[in-house]
């Protein structure tokens, strides 16, 4: 399988494979696995039992190969593409004592990074063209490389992977210095790395623009608030949209003329996909 801009770091999907592998086979190892005979190969299916969107291709593939590297996968569709209830999403074929070692951990990997896929696909679709939408970091410990690869599979677009990545002045950072302080920081130590400040009221966006800010962030604000908003800024930086937006409102706050919005359900909450491992006959 050929690497894409949608696959997070190979290092990093190596990793949670051997964790989860680890956490899986226990002291032991896979003791009912151990009863099937040695000689033993089987063919199967990996498929999908409602509509959705895959993502996980190379967790699962990597699963596989750290279990048994005569494993051999052969994905039928695409990271990022739409699934219906019954596709062939790859096929499988190898020792019988190895698949049903993967097939677990291969599908729980699957089934959480595709959910998350999907959750995010919706959003874009109900959001439109008018904004995209952007991950958070309210992502599960340990995941964050493959949950925001997943994100990119459903059409969402990501924002910090980590502290590190970028400047984001919060309300809590702002107990103990200024707006204008923190962005003049900001652009004195770190120049180039843009500074978005969180902004819960339009003095504050006043205050931004005034000061030299490179986005904002409005937080909790309704759809009418951020067209105000919006209409403050006219253009001149871009403008995200965050705090508990859901798949009923999302359309409202792109029309109201946000650039980004930022959703955390994307990897806090969205629901595993369905998918299964079928042995074929």
């Amino acid at each position: 399988m050929t690497a894409t801009w949608l696959d997070p770091p190979i290092g990093a999907v190596r990793d949670v494979v051997a964790r989860a592998l680890a956490e899986d086979l226990g002291v032991f190892g896979d003791v009912t696995a151990g009863l099937v005979p040695a000689g033993a190969t089987v063919a199967a299916s990996i498929v999908a039992r409602e509509l959705g969107v895959l993502a996980g291709q190379l967790a699962a593939t990597e699963t596989f190969a750290a279990v048994d590297p005569t494993v051999t996968v052969q994905w039928e569709v695409a990271e990022g593409d739409r699934l219906h209830a019954g596709l062939v999403v790859a096929r499988v074929a190898g020792p019988l004592a190895s698949v049903l070692t993967a097939e677990r951990t291969v599908l729980n990997l699957l089934g959480h990074l595709s959910g998350v896929a999907s959750l995010t696909r919706k959003f874009v679709d109900a959001a439109g063209s008018g904004a995209r939408i952007r991950d958070t970091r309210k992502t599960t410990p340990g995941l964050r490389a493959l949950e925001k690869a997943a994100v990119r599979a459903g059409g969402g677009t990501n924002h910090r992977g980590s502290l590190s990545d970028g400047i984001l002045v919060k309300d809590n950072h702002l107990a103990g210095l200024s707006i204008e302080d923190a962005i003049k920081a900001a652009h004195d130590r770190w120049p180039g790395v843009p500074c978005q400040v969180e902004c819960d009221s339009l003095a504050q966006v006043e205050v931004c623009l005034a000061a030299g800010a490179d986005l904002v962030l409005l937080d909790n604000m309704d759809p009418k608030q951020v067209a105000e908003a919006v209409a403050v800024v006219a253009r001149r930086i871009p403008v995200e949209v965050s705090g508990r937006v859901t798949l009923a409102d999302v359309a409202r706050y792109a029309q109201a003329g946000a650039d980004l919005i930022s959703v955390g359900a994307l990897t806090h909450s969205a629901p595993v996909l369905d998918i299964g491992l079928d042995l074929e006959s």
